[in-house]
């Protein structure tokens, strides 16, 4: 939550203006963020003014906080001057409630009534004015940061460009603690908001029950990784690269599968498949005996091999739950496979027909790319790649249901096969796999996300093949 105390004109060229929220709008911000949601940790930055700084700190020792990161906020990146003269002496009394007070080497300065042109050669200098302003000051931690003093190798002021090796942050605490988080330099012009940017990682940190000492650490280790990944915006000192380590997916949670199908690259062959030439034959009532009772023979002993693929689901599974959901898999395609020989029965197909028939081509490729995916890939790799099937056949007997029920006699020979997918039984088992599929993609990388889309659409062209076989303008 933020409680704004000021808007600035900036870019990062530099600051051209300050407009100072007044206190009064200012107190109101602060009691929102109290009053509601409630807070953890305060963090604050740029405070513009004496009044509000008292303001601040009144607010911090009315709402009794123990855990506040005050950034002094005094001299920008640009070196612009932030806090007005006559506002740094009321400072102190904000700062003696700092839980960790985390000020710059200038602002360290200021704060202590250093001339800026007071010499630093050493670490052990950077270390002595944290541990001085530590006990100055009064907050409980001081976070000397070295950002505009880089060091050599041997933690001796770099006066030259070429020797500067390395970035020293000082954290000095009670009873005496001292650590030193260093950091390698790096040459960049994109340092805009540094310190805001570190400040606010640190109290994220301690909001998430880091201890001090690892909350710092992590703060600059985050900090070091978002200079490196700058966007590289701007003329001037352009800002950081805040989402390095954020995930981010080109889909909204829940709506991976509405992604992949609308890709332009996916959408061609899912079309191709749903509305195939066989299908269209099929829902038509046009196709003939034979290719039906080829693609029911075909269509058994694929579904032998599917079983064998579930079954290894269950293997790869992690969780019980997951491992319940692939044997029901396994049984389910047993049940399936139950009213399949029925049906098959119905059209002149045996059992004896279809266990003496083998596997075309079609079949041999799509089964076996599946059992393959099951041995080279993770559990949701195989789910994946199961998909089209389980979701496919859903789509295409929808479409042909509504395209042809109104229009469809009692004569029509393979009506009976679109109503079997189209029954709230087969919906059922659809909505579990997608139910699955969202869950596990939202927590995928977006290289992962890219590979699975590879495997869907492998899968939906071993479909299209499948269907090729049979289909009414096959040429051999």
């Amino acid at each position: 939550m933020t409680a704004t105390t000021a808007l600035t004109a900036q870019n990062t060229l530099g600051v051209y203006g300050i407009h100072p929220i007044p206190t009064e709008f200012l107190k109101k911000q602060l009691d929102a963020c109290f009053d509601d949601i409630g807070v953890d940790v305060v963090k604050t930055g740029m405070l513009t003014s004496a009044a509000t700084i008292d303001l601040v700190a009144e607010t911090l020792k009315e709402r009794a906080v123990k855990r506040a990161v005050v950034d002094p906020v005094m001299v920008a990146t640009t070196g612009a001057v932030l806090l007005p003269p006559e506002a740094v002496a009321d400072f102190g009394r904000l700062a003696a409630q700092a839980y960790i007070l985390t000020p710059n080497i200038p602002e360290l300065k200021l704060l202590l009534g250093l001339g800026q042109d007071e010499p630093l050669k050493t670490v052990a200098d950077l270390e002595r004015l944290a541990r001085l302003a530590r006990d100055r000051l009064g907050s409980t931690w001081v976070l000397a940061k070295g950002g505009h003093l880089p060091f050599k190798s041997d933690l001796t002021v770099a006066s030259a460009d070429a020797d500067r090796a390395v970035i020293v942050n000082v954290l000095a605490g009670p009873d005496g603690q001292l650590s030193r988080i260093v950091s390698p330099y790096q040459d960049s012009k994109n340092t805009h908001g540094t310190g805001c940017s570190l400040a606010s990682a640190i109290a994220s940190n301690l909001a998430m029950g880091m201890q001090v000492p690892e909350a710092v650490q992590m703060a600059c280790h985050y900090i070091e990784a978002a200079i490196r990944h700058a966007p590289q915006l701007g003329q001037g000192h352009g800002p950081l690269g805040h989402f390095h380590s954020s995930i981010s997916l080109p889909f909204s949670r829940g709506h991976f599968l509405d992604y992949v199908l609308r890709r332009p690259d996916v959408a061609t062959l899912w079309d191709r498949f749903i509305h195939h030439p066989f299908l269209k034959a099929l829902g038509a009532g046009t196709l003939s005996r034979s290719s039906f009772q080829g693609y029911l023979i075909q269509d058994y002993l694929y579904l032998t091999q599917f079983a064998r693929t579930a079954a290894l689901a269950a293997y790869k599974s992690k969780t019980m739950n997951d491992i319940v959901n692939a044997t029901n898999m396994v049984n389910g395609v047993a049940h399936e496979m139950e009213l399949h020989i029925k049906f098959c029965a119905e059209y002149g197909v045996s059992v004896k027909d279809m266990a003496e028939s083998e596997e075309n081509t079609a079949s041999i490729a799509y089964s076996r790319y599946l059992l393959d995916v099951g041995q080279s890939e993770d559990w949701f790799g195989l789910q994946v790649a199961l998909a089209p099937c389980v979701l496919g056949y859903g789509a295409a007997a929808r479409a042909l249901h509504q395209k042809h029920a109104a229009t469809k006699d009692d004569t029509h020979p393979y009506w009976k096969w679109v109503e079997n997918y189209t029954q709230e039984e087969y919906a059922v088992i659809a909505r579990k796999t997608e139910d699955k599929i969202e869950e596990h993609a939202a927590l995928q990388s977006a290289s992962r996300i890219e590979q699975l889309i590879d495997i869907f659409k492998q899968a939906v062209k071993m479909e299209i093949g499948f269907w090729d076989m049979y289909s009414p303008d096959r040429t051999i």
